[in-house]
Order: C-alpha cells, then sequence, then structure tokens
C-alpha cells in the first residue's frame, strides 16, 4: 500500500459537524499509515483540537481580498514544500484560496468534499478548481451530477460515527422524575427551524392525549428556536410531557435513556444521528429527505415517512409506541447494522478515502 501525504483545509473557525468529520477522517486515515496536515484559521477550533491530537497544522487568515492573495501564496509554498499528494478543501472559502494554491504548486490531486444538503450557487469551487469531489451521501452526489459535475469525479464517502462504550445506566429517567415504564421518544438535534422539532410535537400531541405514559425529550440547544420550542410547549400545555434539555455533551447518556428515536428533519445531508441512536440500540423514525434513507433501513431498523406528513409521522410513531416486541426487533438489527456491520465506522471511512484517492491519482497520473 502506498503510504500517502494528505492536506486537510478549511475555513469555518467554529466546531460542528463539518468540523467533527474532519478530524475523524484525518485521525483514521493516520491509523492506516498516512502522513495528515492541516490548513486552518488562526482562530479555528478545529486547529486547537488538531494540534492537541498531535497533527501539524498551518495557520492562515482567509477572509478579505488582502488574505486572498496571502493566503493562496502561503498555500503554495505549505504544499511545495510538503510535497503533498492531496489536497483535501470542505468549504467554498477555503477552497477558493487552498485549491488556487495547490494548482500552482503542481499538487497531483486536488478534492473537494461536499458536506451539505442545501443548494448551490456557483460550481466553480466543484468543477473548475478541485479534480475531483466527494459527498457524504448519495444524494448530495446526485444532486451535484444533476447540476453538471460529471458523474466519474464525484464518489460517496459516508460520515463515521465514534462509537462509545456501553452505557450501564442512563442518568437520563432520574433527571427527569420519569418512572421505567414510562415510554420516552427522544430527539437529539441542533435546535433549527429545519430539524422539524415542532413537527414532532405535533405528530406527538395526539398521542400524548390518550396514552399517559408517554414523554417526548428534546436534546439540544440553539437559539431562538430553543425559546420557540419552549413557548409552543407552554401554549399546549404540555411541559410535564415534553422535556428540553438543551445542550449535552453526555448524548450516550441519553440516547441509552430512550425507548425510540425521531427526527422530523425537513433538510438533511446524510444524518448521521440515526446512525448513533442505531448504536445505541434504538428504533428510529426518519423523515425520508436529503440522505436519511441511507442512514437507516426502513421496515428493518426503523421507519422512514414522508416529510410534512404529520399522520404518516403520528401513525409510524404510533406503531413502536404500541409494539415493544417491533421496538426491540427494529433496535436489535439497527445495533448489528453499526456495530457488527461496521458500515459507518471510522476505519471504513478510511478504506473508502484512501481507494477514492488511489483510483484517482493513478487516474490523474495515467
Amino acid at each position: 500500500m502506498r503510504n500517502l501525504r494528505i492536506v486537510h483545509s478549511e475555513a469555518a473557525t467554529s466546531f460542528g459537524g463539518q468540523e467533527g468529520r474532519i478530524f475523524k477522517e484525518m485521525t483514521a486515515m493516520r491509523a492506516r499509515g498516512h502522513h495528515l496536515e492541516a490548513i486552518c484559521q488562526p482562530k479555528a477550533l478545529l486547529a486547537e483540537r488538531l494540534s492537541d491530537a498531535g497533527f501539524t497544522v498551518h495557520k492562515i487568515e482567509m477572509d478579505g481580498p488582502v488574505n486572498y492573495l496571502k493566503g493562496v501564496a502561503a498555500v503554495r509554498g505549505i504544499l511545495k514544500e510538503g510535497r503533498f499528494d492531496v489536497l483535501n478543501t470542505h468549504s467554498r472559502r477555503d477552497t477558493v484560496i487552498a485549491a488556487v494554491g495547490a494548482r500552482l504548486a503542481g499538487t497531483a490531486l486536488i478534492v473537494r468534499t461536499r458536506h451539505l444538503s442545501n443548494k448551490v450557487g456557483s460550481l466553480w469551487s466543484y468543477t473548475c478548481l478541485p479534480h475531483r469531489v466527494t459527498t457524504v451521501s448519495d444524494h448530495v452526489r446526485k444532486y451535484l451530477i444533476e447540476r453538471g459535475v460529471p458523474a466519474n469525479k464525484v464518489a460517496t464517502v459516508y460520515s463515521p460515527i465514534v462509537l462509545p462504550p456501553p452505557v450501564e445506566r442512563s442518568t437520563l429517567r432520574d433527571e427527569l422524575g420519569l418512572a421505567e415504564d414510562d415510554i420516552v421518544v427522544g430527539c437529539v438535534a441542533v435546535m433549527r427551524a429545519t430539524k422539524g422539532h415542532k413537527d414532532l410535537i405535533d405528530a406527538m400531541a395526539p398521542l400524548m392525549a390518550s396514552r399517559p405514559k408517554l414523554h417526548l425529550v428534546f436534546v439540544g440547544g440553539g437559539s431562538p428556536v430553543f425559546e420557540q420550542t419552549q413557548d409552543y410547549v407552554a401554549e399546549l400545555g404540555l411541559q410535564d410531557r415534553i422535556h428540553l434539555m438543551g445542550m449535552r455533551r453526555d448524548v450516550p447518556n441519553l440516547l441509552a435513556g430512550f425507548d425510540l428515536f425521531a427526527l422530523a428533519t425537513q433538510q438533511e445531508a446524510s444524518g448521521t444521528v440515526y446512525v448513533e441512536a442505531q448504536a445505541s440500540g434504538l428504533p428510529v423514525i426518519g423523515t425520508d429527505v436529503g440522505g436519511v434513507s441511507e442512514m437507516l433501513r426502513n421496515g428493518d431498523t426503523g421507519i422512514l415517512v414522508p416529510p410534512k406528513n404529520p399522520q404518516a409521522l403520528t401513525d409510524a410513531l404510533a406503531r413502536l409506541i404500541d409494539d415493544p416486541a417491533l421496538r426491540r426487533r427494529m433496535g436489535e438489527a439497527g445495533h448489528k447494522m453499526v456495530w457488527e456491520e461496521a458500515v459507518f465506522s471510522p476505519a471504513r471511512l478510511a478504506e473508502t478515502t484512501e481507494a477514492v484517492y488511489l483510483k484517482w491519482l493513478a487516474e490523474r497520473a495515467g
């Protein structure tokens, strides 16, 4: 196997799902024997975390026209001096800087990763600047192809999840004062309008009217949707049945206290939170948008419903709430898919990434 010299670039200074994916990818590829470095902005949280993990991080400013020219020159120097085989960019701003620098440096392979499912304005940073593109789901891949990116230049590489150690006993029910026989539907997602928190409440409310043991738990923060959701729950008079826990760092602990997982998202590039829920042995309910259908197996590990269809969502919830045996069967199937088949493991990500890099390097050399 050829050991590659790879550098990743990212312009964001915050740390979210995209930056988490980069961190996990670099760690997994390093474990396979490749050399990894990164190019980030000076105040980027990703730069800090990568440095703490022992990676070399080059820091350059990426904002403004002056920094654009400086950045292109800096990246060119980094790539030439480091003799890198691959530059992998991740957002538009770092692509227009780093990919140009890589072109000037003569870097063999420039890859752009598309993490999002929203519409792309200009294709320049997918067609003219990089040599190839990776996407986090087949849904995103198909969208880019429809927009004009050649199919043979785009590959899907699923985002991984790092499996947590088993949770012996969740603290969730003690924290909320819930009994062991209460049925808890859980949702873990940042509080954004497109995540469908209100849709899930509207689907649950009629079920709660006839099922006194039924509860809904939201984990995640984000203004102003968090406050709007609180107000809506109060307006419905369901404060004792719908619980908002805010941002938490012990998500595996909380997942272990759920009976099933549901997220009525309206837009999703992939939806790895469904994978995390299945890793915890939970049956899942998802909306058929973006790459969600690729994260679960409809009818086997969970139930897929059309988006913005309240009755379908209510029916799917009722089916799992009222059938413990079905919950157990789907939960076991999801647990097996994630743990035994390792479909979304960091190791699988590294294997796939390595394969596409080597394939594309061979194509370009040829």
